[in-house]
């Protein structure tokens, strides 16, 4: 039962704050601050514990990570890219995971990472593209803008995985504990964001003075962007405890899954709905992304096995 309520939240939450947070950012790119600081200090008072370990390098990690992550977008990065290239998170894994645990993986491991590092620089590569139509402004976006915000992923994506591994070993130590590590991951940071006031309490203006539309059920008057950030810190809470809730329920092999078709789901909708540019190329970089994913998740071999009858035990992992 907890499985299955975490898999709802994952796909309800997750799916439906990526539709919110485009509809900040479309209206204002550099709004990542402050949307970041909403989120964290929701989720911080909404998910209070009674426990305590010492989350104080984790606690920086992710902080770094959900800054850099929404700062990014200031750097003409589209949606569809910023979701397909944190889809690239297996490679930043793997590559940690033979210089610090020294693991050493199947060739379909590695060709899975070699699939999803081509479908995401297929995807870099369009999407730079189609930002500008004139040579000299696509050379300076491809030169300057674009690189700084792939950049700033590429950050966070090996800090993602890092933390990680980090956490995995708090895990063996002190056991998996949901509720605390939410609680902490975004209590602690809110200090770090004195760094960013200036930048946040110039968006609280500018959603201040966003076009006013009335609340049904309240039928109070609120500017629009308010009202898409209300829905999205909600939304980002039950997405992010939908994950915390599975990494202690599932095998890592069922969380990724999860994540993964939560991911490809976001994208399409986030395409359709938005009308964002994507052409064929987008969409062979896309398959290829996910299809490295899925190669990584060994689920054909999880099908396989589920055919043959529950006599059939999986391996476990190394």
């Amino acid at each position: 039962m907890g499985t299955a309520f975490a898999i709802c939240l994952v796909f309800i939450g997750c799916c439906s704050n990526v539709v919110s947070l485009e509809l900040l950012v479309r209206e204002f790119p550099g709004c990542g601050n402050i949307v970041t600081f909403a989120q964290f200090v929701f989720i911080a008072f909404i998910s209070g514990s009674h426990f305590f370990l010492n989350y104080v390098i984790m606690v920086t990690m992710f902080f770094t990570i959900s800054v850099i992550n929404n700062y990014a977008l200031n750097f003409n990065i589209a949606m569809p890219l910023h979701m397909i290239f944190r889809s690239g998170s297996l490679i930043a894994n793997m590559i940690l995971g033979i210089i610090i645990l020294k693991k050493r993986y199947s060739v379909s491991k590695y060709l899975s990472i070699a699939l999803v590092s081509a479908g995401i620089f297929i995807c870099t590569i369009m999407s730079a593209r189609q930002v500008v139509s004139r040579l000299e402004e696509f050379v300076l976006l491809l030169l300057v803008s674009v690189p700084s915000g792939i950049a700033m992923l590429t950050f966070a994506l090996v800090m993602s995985a890092r933390m990680g591994i980090f956490q995995e070993t708090l895990y063996k130590q002190y056991g998996k504990h949901s509720k605390e590590a939410l609680f902490y991951n975004h209590c602690l940071p809110l200090p770090g964001f004195l760094l960013l006031s200036t930048n946040i309490y110039n968006h609280a203006i500018y959603f201040s003075q966003s076009t006013p539309v009335v609340v049904p059920v309240v039928g109070l008057t609120v500017p629009i962007m308010w009202v898409y950030l209300i829905i999205n810190v909600i939304t980002q809470y039950v997405c992010i405890r939908g994950v915390f809730i599975l990494t202690t329920e599932c095998a890592s092999l069922t969380v990724t899954l999860v994540v993964t078709l939560r991911k490809f789901l976001s994208l399409i909708f986030s395409i359709l709905y938005f009308q964002n540019p994507f052409t064929a190329w987008h969409w062979v970089g896309t398959g290829v992304v996910f299809l490295g994913t899925l190669l990584y998740t060994e689920v054909w071999s999880s099908v396989r096995a589920a055919l043959r009858g529950p006599g059939v035990k999986e391996k476990k992992a190394a």
